[in-house]
């Protein structure tokens, strides 16, 4: 998410289709090395890490129980911040 445009259409989106409280599940790809300045972001949350082959990257699907779509874009822009990381 990199414009204001693109934010506005992911919040309409969510609250098109959440009731909030709701369970959201993130997806992200990154190196291995920097695996853990995503947990930290998810801190006390569900985070499942699986390597990739080689094991440069891992993928990691958080779970977390939103209770605004402000609260999941607010964690999008944090993820963002970590250089190499692809939400999918």
């Amino acid at each position: 998410m990199s414009t204001e445009k693109d934010i506005a259409s992911f919040r309409e989106k969510l609250e098109a289709v959440s009731e909030w409280p709701s369970l959201y599940m993130f997806k992200f790809i990154v190196e291995a090395e920097k695996q853990d300045q995503i947990k930290v972001i998810f801190e006390n949350h569900e985070v499942i890490v699986k390597p990739s082959s080689k094991g440069k990257y891992v993928s990691l699907t958080i779970k977390m129980l939103a209770n605004s779509a402000e609260q999941i874009i607010e964690k999008y822009l944090e993820t963002n911040k970590v250089k190499g990381v692809i939400a999918l």
